[in-house]
């Protein structure tokens, strides 16, 4: 009878175990909050605040465009780590007037001046008075508002002008940002007077005030104020702000800092300085089309890159963060990186093979190098310009790729890619879409509050976003503008929009967007699923700009020990994160729209504090 009574209890012990393992099976995958959903219009970014505004835009009468603009400078406010107006970044939209996909490049070059001698090593170039390029983002606001917009300047800047005039409350995110880059932006004077205060920076539920910031917005309203009581017309009244930034008083006092503090920043700089309209890049992945922008970000090449190698697989058959699923991503990204990191540079300054990179063709033929049973080694770059369709077929390859050197022995990392930026995304009841992914580069940028404007500088002249290397195309240079991974993206089905998407983090940004594409189109995830699933990214040492480099795998813990151990068996370095939901892995948002009913769903990534609201 005792033993009986034994038996039966450890049958019940490990039935109990038996259910536990299956809770945290499910667990790992399951969101930690359900969708936000809408039928009229929903806005998703990584701060309630900067969302809110959107919202509040939108139900004032503003469309998708205006609402950007709203969103945009509030997270310059709330998230003043992340983006600002001396940012830069991509738009990615779809007009419903039109139904075209427009491309929107929102990127500043190295100053004129700037040459890898004068910055003297990797943190002149990195942080300070000699890093930067010119602020690309206020220009991109303005043309995304000239161009689509229906509200002013002043109306779409309001909110922003009162968190930063009257403060608002830090979050915990913010607030460990503040505190580990605290050493650094007590550096300089300007930068200390706003964010440290007797050796201490605000901490989570204090308020931060901006006054400065406040103050350079103001000013940019009563330009355009100013110009409509002259007479201008709309255009004229923004173009009267543009000016005042890139070429009125507020790019002389840019200038006149830099020169004062030994800076490389010139008022023709700012003055030469355009946004453009680009064609997107795009692939049609299993009959949905996706867009995203082409160079001078990485990441719109790479995430498209990425899907056409993908197309040739059955992936719910290999099934979702398998072994074998996450072996065939980490083959399809190293592949992928080395022809991104080997010619995407700034195209006035180099001939970029895209046709035969972005071609279903050149897909296949790189495809064949894919294994599943084990790992390969980081190569060399292929030959896509044999895969040019147009007359600019025949192109020389960079001398990186010519006599391109192999990375032996233990190497060490040339520079630690920062997974700063942020995101959000906008649908509005008359079918406009926005995809924007803006940043400082790292955060806080330059750490260097250009004299009294309350504005951060994007430090885009650092190592990563150009390279290390005087041979690779992507070097820095006077003029030339760095590479982002920035590339914001809308997925169109029967020609309409299906499904908006982005995110920040560095040089994981492709990767992140490519799997949460895959969890929705391929696995059938709601969008909160979708972006709160676990993770996985490739890190390379030295850099992905050099053949050879060691790559390691990195995963969030959700991911099963097995799959881990599998993956090694495989050939792979594996490193887990100590974190479920770590921010290392980006910080998503997107939205759903239900084709047949028109209802929306967003999702905002519990990673960075992400928040989705519609109505």
């Amino acid at each position: 009878m005792v033993m009986q009574r034994m038996k039966k209890r450890l049958g019940v012990s490990i039935l109990l175990i038996f259910l536990f393992s299956m809770v945290i099976s499910v667990n790992a995958n399951a969101a930690t909050r359900p969708d936000a959903v809408g039928t009229r219009a929903m806005v998703t970014s990584a701060h309630s605040l900067a969302t809110m505004a959107g919202i509040d835009i939108l139900k004032k009468g503003g469309n998708a465009f205006d609402a950007a603009v709203a969103v945009a400078s509030t997270l310059n406010v709330v998230e003043p780590n992340a983006s600002g107006l001396g940012g830069n970044g991509f738009v990615t939209v779809y007009a419903a007037t039109t139904g075209e996909v427009y491309s929107l490049h929102m990127t500043g070059a190295a100053p004129y001046a700037a040459t890898s001698e004068a910055y003297g090593g990797k943190d002149g170039q990195d942080f300070g008075y000699l890093a930067g390029c010119v602020p690309g983002n206020f220009g991109g606001w303005i043309a995304l508002l000239e161009r689509f917009g229906t509200l002013s300047l002043g109306q779409v800047l309001q909110t922003a002008i009162g968190y930063a005039e009257k403060g608002f409350p830090v979050d915990p995110f913010l607030a460990q940002f503040l505190e580990d880059n605290k050493k650094t932006l007590d550096l300089f004077p300007s930068s200390a007077r706003v964010y440290v205060k007797d050796g201490k920076v605000a901490k989570a539920g204090e308020m931060l005030v901006q006054k400065d910031l406040a103050n350079t917005f103001k000013r940019l309203v009563a330009a355009e104020q100013k110009a409509k009581k002259a007479g201008k017309d709309r255009k004229q009244a923004l173009m009267a702000a543009h000016d005042l930034f890139y070429k009125g008083d507020i790019a002389r006092e840019f200038a006149a800092f830099y020169k004062e503090n030994g800076g490389f920043f010139t008022a023709k700089d700012f003055a030469d300085y355009k946004p453009f309209w680009g064609k997107p890049v795009h692939t049609r992945y299993k009959g949905i089309d996706v867009y995203t922008n082409g160079p001078t970000t990485r990441g719109g090449v790479q995430t498209i890159m990425e899907l056409n190698f993908l197309e040739g697989y059955d992936l719910k058959q290999i099934g979702h963060n398998s072994a074998d699923y996450i072996q065939l991503l980490s083959e399809v990204i190293k592949i992928v990186n080395a022809d991104v990191y080997g010619f995407l540079c700034d195209p006035k300054f180099t001939k970029i093979p895209l046709e035969g990179m972005l071609s279903k063709e050149y897909a296949s033929e790189r495809r064949k190098l894919i294994s599943l049973e084990k790992t390969n080694a980081y190569g060399e770059a292929g030959n896509p310009a044999a895969f040019q369709k147009s007359a600019s077929r025949p192109i020389a390859l960079p001398a990186t790729l010519q006599a391109a050197s192999l990375v032996t022995g233990n190497p060490e990392a040339s520079y630690q890619d920062t997974k700063s930026t942020t995101h959000f995304d906008i649908v509005d009841e008359k079918g406009n879409v926005v995809a924007c992914t803006p940043t400082l580069g790292s955060w806080f940028g330059t750490k260097v509050v250009v004299g009294n404007t309350g504005v951060f500088f994007n430090n885009g002249t650092r190592y990563g976003s150009v390279a290390p290397y005087k041979e690779n195309v992507n070097f820095v240079g006077g003029g030339k503008i760095p590479l982002l991974g920035n590339s914001p993206l809308i997925a169109l089905k029967n020609g309409k929009p299906f499904m908006v998407w982005g995110t920040p983090g560095g040089e994981g940004i492709g990767q992140t967007q490519m799997q949460v594409f895959l969890n929705v189109v391929e696995f059938g995830m709601r969008i909160q699923d979708a972006i709160e699933a676990p993770r996985m990214s490739l890190v390379a040492k030295p850099d992905f700009y050099k053949p050879g480099a060691e790559i390691t795998v990195t995963f969030e813990p959700r991911i099963p020990e097995d799959i881990r151990q599998a993956l090694e068996a495989k050939g792979n370095k594996i490193r887990v994160d100590k974190k479920d939901f770590s921010n290392a892995f980006g910080g998503m948002q997107g939205i759903l729209v239900n084709q047949e009913n028109g209802s929306l769903t967003g999702g905002g990534d519990p990673r960075r504090g992400g928040y989705a609201i519609g109505y």
